[in-house]
């Protein structure tokens, strides 16, 4: 009997009886792929959530008052949302979580089960006073990338200290039995370390394939619905930066987390591209470690209180999600022999970097067509909101003119005449400036042009 193929699109998830090089759906170039086509049941890929025989109103909808997980990360627990003191993980939820290879998404996500199975839990929250501790939970870790061996001697380095009798772990490929490993131990957390190695031999294609991921999250989303317990789910990333395989599995989950950070620094940043019980603006800063990953001190991580006396510093107050945090710009400016000079920008935009300059040549009158310029953004972060231009100014001024210019903050967008504009949730800004005891501000409200700025100091 001759085996029936199709070829679906790795992009959209198109399905065709025949290749094209160009997917009728979403113009993507090369991306069908083909498949064996097997009889299927119907109900394949249909979740289900536990759904009712008949519909009902709204108010007689029961509902449950849920209390969240926390992960051990403060963090953490910030991303996933939450109000108040009460943020984690909530219950029943899908959580995928995405970065680049090697940025640290199994170790943080390890560390995670570790904090949950490694200590008697409480309900989510800082109030701790009142609360007796509860029996230790269970948690489940199920990889098809690595052996049990490799999984304990990276649990044995970051989780010194640590109990791990709760902790269990399954090296296997297969979701049918990921499935019914669940349903034996019956755990209170699921980690999937990554969906792209689950297969079925019940499904078309291999591991990693649409089909196949399709058929692992739709199964995983049915399990966590039913039994109200929470699953993490890692994913790869193609090189385009998102989340490998189709749409589809992004909106099937509740929760998209983005790991991310520079290959030459330790800081980490987890963002929210999705979320159904939280904010998508807020963000979790780590910094990698030998031992693992730490919760970073926003207010003292990204700036060196010794660099403020010396030419070519200064400080500015950037929003990561809902979190004013003050970060240091360094500038150093020499002069150059090359025809055209240097322009070398790290943590900041280069073509945004070229502009500011050549605002400052026309309205400071400084000779910058002849000189190298080089900016760093301390600690790695990477800045792409305008509200620390004038900081990147005023940084590069300094350098230029060789004077410090001490504990000076700058807040605010350069345009290109020259003026000081306001941005976005500049008081926040200013009261967290003021909260850490700086008293020299430079903004919008008390300059309007960066000539004025410059008779100032």
């Amino acid at each position: 009997m001759a085996v029936k193929t199709a070829f679906i699109c790795s992009n959209c998830g198109y399905e065709s009886g025949k290749w094209y090089g160009r997917c009728p759906d979403c113009s993507s170039w090369n991306t069908l792929q083909e498949v064996i086509v097997q009889k299927i049941s119907k109900n394949a890929n249909i979740i289900d959530l536990g759904t009712s025989a008949a519909p009902l109103r709204i108010s007689e909808v029961k509902t449950s008052n849920f209390r969240r997980i926390s992960t051990g990360f403060l963090e953490f627990d910030r991303v996933l949302g939450g109000r108040d003191e009460s943020c984690g993980i909530v219950p029943g939820s899908v959580i995928l979580l995405s970065g680049d290879p090697g940025v640290g998404k199994s170790t943080l996500i390890l560390e995670v089960a570790l904090n949950i199975a490694g200590s008697s839990w409480r309900l989510a929250g800082r109030n701790l006073k009142n609360q007796e501790p509860k029996p230790k939970r269970q948690v489940l870790y199920i990889t098809g990338e690595e052996s049990e061996n490799q999984i304990k001697l990276r649990a044995e380095r970051i989780g010194k200290n640590k109990d791990m009798e709760n902790l269990f772990i399954f090296s296997t490929g297969d979701i049918d039995l990921a499935i019914a490993s669940c349903e034996k131990i019956a755990p209170d957390i699921v980690i999937v370390d990554s969906i792209q190695t689950m297969s079925s031999q019940s499904f078309p294609g291999f591991a990693g394939s649409l089909p196949q991921v399709r058929h692992a999250t739709s199964r995983l989303v049915s399990y966590a619905k039913k039994k109200g317990t929470p699953i993490f789910i890692v994913g790869h990333v193609t090189k385009e930066g998102v989340v490998a395989g189709p749409m589809l599995l992004s909106h099937m989950v509740d929760c998209v987390l983005y790991f991310e950070g520079e290959n030459l620094t330790g800081t980490r940043i987890l963002r929210a591209f999705k979320n159904r019980f939280g904010d998508t603006s807020e963000v979790g800063i780590f910094n990698m470690e030998e031992n693992g990953f730490s919760e970073v001190d926003t207010s003292k991580f990204f700036m060196d209180q010794g660099n403020l006396k010396v030419p070519g510093s200064c400080l500015t107050v950037l929003m990561e999600g809902a979190r004013p945090i003050i970060v240091e710009i360094q500038g150093l400016v020499v002069p150059s022999n090359l025809s055209f000079p240097r322009r070398v920008s790290n943590g900041f935009s280069s073509s945004r970097l070229e502009l500011l300059l050549a605002v400052i040549q026309k309205h400071l009158k400084l000779p910058f067509e002849r000189i190298d310029v080089f900016l760093n953004v301390v600690g790695g972060l990477r800045i792409t909101e305008t509200a620390a231009d004038l900081a990147v100014c005023m940084a590069c001024i300094s350098s230029f003119k060789n004077k410090p210019l001490g504990s000076i903050i700058a807040v605010g967008e350069v345009g290109l005449l020259g003026e000081i504009k306001d941005v976005l949730n500049l008081k926040l800004r200013l009261k967290e400036a003021k909260k850490l005891g700086f008293k020299r501000i430079i903004s919008n409200e008390n300059y309007k042009f960066l000539n004025d700025i410059i008779r100032a100091i």
